[in-house]
């Protein structure tokens, strides 16, 4: 049975408009229940009856949180514990199956603070307290019963609409699915999206034209909408889109459930909704400086500004009214640092609320749920396995190499362009003894400056890392997976980037006859391609942004050719640090001495510059001249430099692995730090809310 909502208001001001700083309001709110006003969107009443308990863990997912702090971790210059600034300050709601919620706030309220707190998402040098429970259980989000959209639209933009919604949809679905059914999963979804006409257009990034903004935000939500997750977090979905693209996209999130019938809890942050947007929410999280300023049906929301003291004006949009009222970053008297009129607007609406029966019904509400027990936890879906996801990344890395022509055939375009410049710079060296220098310095070059120019592509992997931690942090796949798939997809191109090239200036040059010695020559080519690849993969998992990215390995690139035996020679080289370790960890070592060896070995040389018969040997040319290793084969020293090739990819694996665990565990102990004090992010010239300090002490 609906109750009745009365909002029993007495206002007193000594100025209508609230711009004095001059303002005191009396506010009383008796017999509140919000299911009585009509809902934003066909729904949103804030009654939860305990008779429909079953039938929303049947159907749906119930999202509670109860008096939720966020501090952000700093240390203090004495060794008492640490510091910390509020962000977000004992907020306390629930978001229904059904039903779209949305955050609100100016921008730095904690919008998204709030919603990665929800969505399990704060980065590690965050401390979170409170209680966050889903059906009444404290428990991790599982997948494919949850998923959340970023706000920053990562995706392939070499790839179609069809086929980024496709591969994801074999990444995420089970095995037991075959691939026609998951293909019909893949288009069913897109036309929920409204995106059947864009099917066939790539998404399309920087220099390449593509799909609109408001398109690339609907795949993005396609891709997670693939498992027909119950409780959907969407962080700024009308970012940089018109009133139009907005509006559409929010009544395709709002109507998600009309499609499969599965009742959707839908959480989103939004900056600034148009008032068509406005009226597809059902509840509503007005927030400010990471206090609650109201929390209810949105329907609701204007009648309590105005009865506040804060009318909407006539033919204004809510939405841009309530920001307003509540926005105090453009009002701040800096010289005098006196209180300014918001500040006394927002602290009268945060009283108001905290007063209000709506907010006394909020937390007995939740408190309650929080005490039920709903059955079961949430169990995590499967997905597809190890070896399909292998195969599926593994050809959807070698479409985006093949189509983007930053990642290898610009590349390729230079490899030939350097390798016919060295070609004619040593053409036909012959067998001279100047040619001696030649042959090494050319061989050098080759495998130092040509292999140095594979950091040109770390831009394009550093994209691929972004996709990759993306899909990641929502359980599409691991990174095991993305290794092997990114691997596996390059090794044509580097067999061909090695071999083209790598004829020319080969048989340029006049090096070593016979095809056996080409086979050796383009195998040490790819392998070093590939170790400056697994290097720069090492480098985008500790420094993401690419031009640091590619400082470092060019940095970490040079100090190993130093060392690597070419510019001094093995016994010139100093003995701490530069020939223990850094002489034999260089992969230019074993990339020169297999070089040396496939050159020279078998060959004669005169001894002089003047000529003569050709008396000095190879053998004698790489033990006095090369100071090369002639104790084992040639081709050991293709062994070693694929052995660390393994190596530095097992070593990506490792660093990113680890990185998870760190976070994880400094998670755990910001948690659980006994002694702490807590700075909360108020403006100290504002006044305290219910006798409310704006420092508090945590022992």
């Amino acid at each position: 049975m609906a109750s009745t909502i009365n909002f029993n208001v007495h206002h007193k001001a000594t100025e209508h408009e609230y711009g004095s700083a001059a303002l005191e309001v009396e506010t009383q709110v008796n017999n509140i229940d919000l299911a009585v006003l009509p809902r934003a969107g066909g729904g949103g009443g804030a009654g939860i009856q305990n008779n429909n308990h079953a039938k929303i863990l049947e159907e749906g997912v119930l999202l509670t949180w109860e008096d939720v702090w966020v501090t952000v971790v700093s240390k203090k210059n004495n060794s008492i514990g640490s510091s910390s600034r509020s962000i977000l300050q004992g907020l306390t709601g629930y978001a229904k199956p059904g039903e779209l919620l949305a955050i609100m706030g100016p921008s730095g309220c904690g919008k998204s603070t709030l919603l990665d707190a929800l969505g399990g998402r704060l980065n590690s040098n965050t401390r979170q307290t409170g209680k966050i429970l889903i059906n009444g259980h404290k428990q991790s989000l599982a997948y494919g019963t949850s998923a959340y959209v970023t706000q920053d639209d990562t995706l392939m933009t070499t790839l179609t609409v069809k086929e980024a919604v496709y591969y994801s949809a074999q990444l995420q679905l089970p095995d037991s699915m075959t691939k026609s059914e998951k293909k019909e999963r893949a288009e069913v979804t897109i036309r929920e999206m409204g995106l059947q006409d864009a099917m066939n257009t790539r998404i399309g990034g920087w220099g390449v034209k593509g799909i609109s903004g408001g398109q690339k935000r609907r795949v993005s939500i396609c891709i997670e909408l693939l498992t027909r997750p119950k409780l959907l977090f969407l962080d700024e979905p009308t970012s940089g889109l018109d009133s139009a693209a907005s509006y559409y996209v929010m009544s395709r999130i709002a109507n998600l459930d009309k499609g499969d019938g599965t009742p959707r809890t839908i959480v989103t942050s939004i900056h600034q909704p148009s008032s068509e947007v406005f009226q597809l929410f059902n509840s509503l999280c007005l927030l400010s400086s990471g206090r609650t300023v109201y929390f209810g049906p949105a329907s609701a929301a204007n009648q309590f500004f105005t009865l506040t003291g804060f009318p909407c004006p006539t033919l204004q949009n809510p939405s841009d009214h309530f920001l307003k009222t509540i926005n105090k970053d453009f009002e701040q008297d800096i010289e005098q640092g006196v209180t300014t009129p918001t500040e006394i607007a927002i602290d009268t609406l945060i009283r108001s609320y905290k007063e209000s029966e709506t907010y006394q019904q909020v937390h007995i509400q939740v408190a309650e749920l929080c005490k039920q027990d709903f059955g079961e936890k949430l169990e995590k879906r499967s997905h597809a396995g190890f070896l399909t996801q292998c195969l599926v990344l593994t050809k959807r890395s070698f479409v985006n190499m093949h189509r983007d022509r930053g990642y290898y055939w610009l590349r390729l375009a230079i490899y030939i362009f350097m390798t016919l410049g060295l070609g004619t710079v040593y053409h036909e060296l012959g067998h001279g003894y100047r040619s001696i220098q030649a042959r090494g310095s050319l061989l050098m070059f080759i495998s130092t400056f040509l292999t140095f120019m594979a950091i040109g592509g770390f831009p394009s992997f550093v994209e691929d890392m972004k996709v990759f931690e993306r899909e990641r942090l929502n359980g599409h796949y691991g990174v095991c997976a993305f290794a092997f798939g990114n691997t596996f997809s390059s090794v044509p191109f580097l067999v061909m980037i090695s071999l083209i090239p790598g004829a020319i200036v080969y048989y340029l040059a006049g090096l070593q006859t016979g095809f056996e010695h080409f086979v050796f020559f383009s195998c040490v080519l790819f392998a070093c391609m590939m170790l400056v690849e697994s290097l720069m993969m090492i480098v985008a998992s500790i420094v993401p942004n690419y031009l640091m990215g590619i400082i470092a390995g060019a940095g970490i690139q040079g100090l190993m050719m130093l060392s690597g035996g070419f510019f001094q020679l093995p016994s010139d080289i100093p003995g701490p640090v530069w020939k223990y370790p850094m002489y034999h960890i260089a992969f230019h070592k074993y990339a020169y001495q297999g070089l040396f060896k496939n050159e020279f070995k078998g060959t004669m040389f005169p001894a002089s510059e003047a000529g003569g018969p050709f008396t000095l040997s190879g053998e004698q040319i790489l033990r006095d001249i090369w100071q090369v290793e002639m104790g084992y084969s040639k081709w050991v020293n293709v062994a070693v430099l694929l052995g660390m090739v393994v190596l530095y990819r097992i070593l990506f694996l490792v660093i990113i692995k680890t990185t998870e665990k760190v976070k994880t565990v400094k998670a755990a102990l910001l948690s659980t730090s006994p002694k702490q004090s807590m700075q909360v992010l108020a403006n100290p010239s504002s006044t305290p809310v219910h006798g409310e300090n704006h420092l508090h002490n945590v022992i």
